[in-house]
């Protein structure tokens, strides 16, 4: 198979041709009708100017045959007569039809013959012979193609000549314009190429030139783009396989020690140890829950149980959930609606996750301050806000904040027990409710997360 390269030179090639030739053909044919009306226009002049002339001199057309037609025989054989003050070669051939005034055909040439009466309709294209401001004849144009000269065709021949060495050497230049071209227009192609080629075998790291910004530079740009990526969703998942590896080998551990040392007798099953063995089940289960979760929202999957809710009433239900450990923080727990009541269809159990999460977040990085819970319709949509006066979170942490694992206090989060999955569960339930979530903040001054869901 030819590669794209050399299909476009070929195509460019066949374009040039074509257009190229077209455009030789078009302008031989013009130049060459030009140069035959010139010609034409030439003879007929001469032929006005000799039968004027000799009108003039002799006072009618009598013997004007002989003028043309050597031959000519007026009842017998005669040698022409050359009117007087004429010296000239032998005449061109006779392409022009001269007639009198009433039309009839006096010098045959064509298909006219002698004495023919030629029609007016024709004689009103025709040129009239004047002699002293008076029509005293016709010049009939035949048709009759005249023959050019030495001079003349050579001229024509060489002007040819001049348009084919003109169409070969465009063919030439388009041939060699069309060869760069067409490896410049086919080398972002090559590159994106052996770039795939390179992504399909493994090697992550790839990124061609931008080399235009035309709609290949553009295809260039979306697949550095891509290749970026991916190689942040491998290294994500990597990371991720190794968190649940962690999150999971942890609580395993402490269970496996535990049931090893009852086992041989080491340690006895009090009610204290038991706790603590439960504990880390819990969060075990808790653990694969979370990820199940996220698993049903990747595949579209994820079920919600929709209807009518008030707003209002779930975010005092939080409220109440976390008043007690935010009084024990020193923290103020306050609720904000709207005077009219705002009803929404949603999933109550799944968004009181996601607004417990986020309150669970707030506390536990507040102390002594403030967090506020409110709901208002802006712009057509439902919007929910909570907002605390904690430490809030630095600016390299907020584009990954909603990252699977993604911890910004790795170790705060571990001897809390939270996986790093909360967030990214909470931003599949908003999302699969066709709404989205924000945040905003700064370190030392508070975050502010924004749920905007169709009202």
């Amino acid at each position: 198979m030819k590669s794209i390269s050399t299909k476009l030179t070929l195509a460019f090639l066949a374009v040039s041709l074509i257009v190229i030739g077209l455009a030789a053909f078009f302008t031989w044919r013009a130049t060459t009708q030009a140069f035959e009306t010139v010609v034409v226009e030439r003879i007929r002049t001469d032929f006005l100017t000799k039968v004027t002339a000799y009108y003039e001199e002799n006072g009618s057309w009598q013997g004007i045959p002989r003028l043309f037609i050597p031959a000519a025989q007026d009842g017998q054989d005669q040698k022409p007569q050359q009117p007087r003050n004429q010296n000239q070669a032998a005449p061109s051939p006779i392409v022009f039809t001269l007639t009198d005034e009433r039309g009839e055909v006096l010098v045959p040439a064509g298909e006219y013959r002698p004495k023919e009466i030629v029609s007016q309709a024709v004689l009103a294209e025709s040129t009239p012979v004047l002699v002293d401001g008076m029509t005293v004849g016709y010049v009939v144009q035949t048709g009759k193609i005249p023959e050019l000269s030495a001079v003349e065709q050579g001229y024509l021949d060489r002007t040819n000549q001049a348009l084919l060495f003109a169409s070969v050497i465009a063919i030439l230049i388009a041939l060699v314009l069309g060869g760069l071209l067409a490896r410049s227009l086919t080398r972002p192609i090559r590159d994106l190429t052996e770039a795939t080629h390179a992504l399909a075998e493994g090697n992550l790291a790839q990124e061609v030139p931008v080399r235009s910004q035309d709609e290949l530079g553009e295809l260039s740009v979306a697949f550095n783009q891509m290749a970026a990526d991916l190689g942040r969703a491998t290294q994500a998942r990597r990371q991720m396989t190794a968190d649940i590896a962690h999150d999971l080998g942890t609580p395993l551990t402490v269970l496996g020690g535990y049931l090893e040392a009852i086992q041989e007798g080491v340690l006895k099953a009090t009610p204290e140890r038991i706790d603590v063995m439960h504990t880390e089940v819990v969060h075990l289960q808790r653990l694969v829950q979370d990820l199940r979760t996220l698993s049903l929202a990747d595949a579209g999957q994820m079920s919600l149980n929709r209807h009518q809710v008030d707003v209002g009433a779930l975010l005092r239900r939080v409220a109440a959930t976390y008043q007690l450990r935010a009084e024990n923080q020193d923290v103020v727990l306050s609720v904000e609606t709207g005077s009219a009541p705002l009803s929404i269809q949603m999933d109550e159990d799944r968004m009181a996750q996601v607004l417990g999460n986020l309150v669970s977040n707030a506390l536990r990085y507040t102390t002594q301050g403030a967090i506020n819970l409110r709901a208002s319709v802006v712009g057509g949509q439902a919007l929910i806000v909570v907002a605390d006066t904690g430490t809030g979170i630095e600016e390299k942490d907020l584009s990954r904040i909603f990252e699977r694992f993604y911890r910004a206090d790795q170790a705060r989060n571990l001897q809390s027990g939270e996986s790093g999955l909360g967030l990214a569960i909470a931003r599949s339930i908003v999302e699969a409710h066709g709404g989205t979530i924000s945040v905003e903040s700064e370190g030392g001054r508070g975050t502010s997360f924004e749920i905007r869901l169709p009202a």
